[in-house]
């Protein structure tokens, strides 16, 4: 079901409380200086056309992940209300507080905006009740964890409903956190009149929905990264969807090992790789070509410098010996991934080939990248699903080939597993 945006709603002389995403990287250095303002840009589209339609704007956000036990000055999002007076060239007014700015946002005119601060200064925005933690000394009764889970719930829906307090209409354009129910996300509908999408959100929903439901065929996917546990579900879901299915990055080494291969030191989950054999047989059994490396780029040890040079390297096919580990994809690999890529008209992608970050292990993720960037150029739909993946396709220079970089890591894995997002089933039908 397609929800309402911004553009559903008469905003002229109302209050819209939005939540954004502006959790962006600061320098270690405690200046407050913010590295990177993609998510700070990526937001501007829905804010500038809530305040051009007449409206006054109330911003609320996480930065970091504070414990929920009030104010600490590395987590604050002031700077950002800097930079983002800088980027509309006019003032942001500050609330210190999320949870006591009554002030702050009623003074606000149509055409203003206020930022507040982090909501996850407060337990209750994102806070979790565990029954047992060891490390901590937490052994509850059945009836003291039910009660304690009450009583957050409770907390969670107060404060929830003194953020809706602030405005007239909701909007979430925080596609990084929708798949979290927390209390400006997900809670705070139950007490606005009105709850939209921004236009951000509205985009991702638009691409990964699409790509998942209703896609162009042929639908290639690729996954990468560490490890198989973190996409059980996505592989799962996947195969009922896409024609190809290629798998690098630490995470091939689980499936190859389930395949009787040696793997060496390399990354391998013993415990995963019943599952892994059960999706190989999935795929063969639902026509889904299933494609693992081939050959590997494999060192003696792990990287301890920036550079990589510390570490012997060579080209691997077939068993990885005893004491070598596999840290990216091998030239034969690239190839045969990317003539399955080419020849895609809609490629979702999520998590690098091997070890990027470090030269002698970035060929495969590159190589990805380049072929992934050829499918818009020969008009097909290419996506990129958050997290690491986007940090590659950024270095590699090819952000603009792509039709679609997702802002969000956990929330993109979500919804490629088919799981509803809070955040998003939170919003108004159309």
């Amino acid at each position: 079901m397609a929800k309402k945006t911004l553009r559903d709603v008469e905003l002229a002389g109302k209050r819209v409380v939005m939540r954004v995403d502006f959790n962006v990287p600061m320098a270690k250095d405690g200046s407050g200086r913010i590295t990177d303002d993609t998510r700070v840009q990526a937001a501007l589209p829905s804010i500038k056309y809530v305040l051009e339609h007449g409206a006054s704007l109330v911003l609320l956000s996480h930065l970091g992940r504070p414990k929920g036990k009030g104010y600490e000055a590395e987590f604050s999002l002031k700077p950002v209300a800097g930079l983002l007076s800088e980027l509309l060239g006019k003032p942001v007014a500050f609330g210190a507080d999320c949870m006591a700015a009554d002030d702050v946002t009623s003074a606000l005119k149509p055409g203003e905006v206020a930022l507040l601060e982090n909501t996850r200064f407060y337990k209750a925005e994102d806070g979790k009740v565990k029954k047992d933690d060891p490390k901590k000394g937490i052994h509850l009764t059945e009836e003291e964890y039910q009660e304690k889970k009450a009583k957050l719930k409770a907390d969670r829906e107060a404060m929830a409903k003194k953020l809706a307090s602030y405005g007239d209409v909701y909007c979430n354009d925080a596609f990084g956190t929708a798949h979290r129910a927390h209390a400006s996300t997900a809670v705070i509908d139950k007490f606005m009149p009105v709850s939209v999408s921004g236009f951000l959100l509205e985009k991702e929903i638009q691409y990964l929905g699409n790509a998942v439901e209703n896609p162009v065929r042929p639908f290639v996917a690729i996954l990468g990264g560490a490890k198989v546990s973190d996409k059980l579900g996505v592989v799962k879901n996947l195969l009922n969807k896409v024609d190809t299915l290629i798998i690098g990055g630490g995470m091939a080494y689980t499936f190859l090992k389930s395949q009787g291969r040696e793997v060496g030191k390399s990354l391998c989950e013993t415990e995963q790789l019943d599952y892994a054999r059960e999706m190989i047989e999935t795929a063969k059994n639902k026509g889904v070509k299933l494609l693992l490396p081939v050959d590997n780029t494999i060192a003696d040890k792990f990287p301890e410098t920036k550079d990589g040079s510390d570490v012997q390297t060579k080209t691997n096919e077939g068993d990885i010996p005893a004491d070598w580990m596999g840290l990216d994809i091998g030239p034969k690999s690239i190839a045969l991934f990317s003539e399955a890529i080419r020849s895609a008209k809609t490629v979702v992608w999520n998590g690098p080939m091997g070890c990027f970050e470090f030269p002698p292990f970035a060929k495969g993720t590159f190589g990805v990248c380049d072929a992934v960037a050829e499918v818009k150029a020969q008009g097909g739909i290419s996506i990129i699903g958050g997290g690491d993946s986007v940090s590659a396709v950024k270095k590699s220079g090819k952000a603009a080939q792509m039709s679609h970089i997702s802002t969000g890591g956990g929330a993109s894995l979500e919804y490629l597993e088919g799981k509803e997002l809070p955040g998003v089933a939170a919003l108004d039908d159309k």
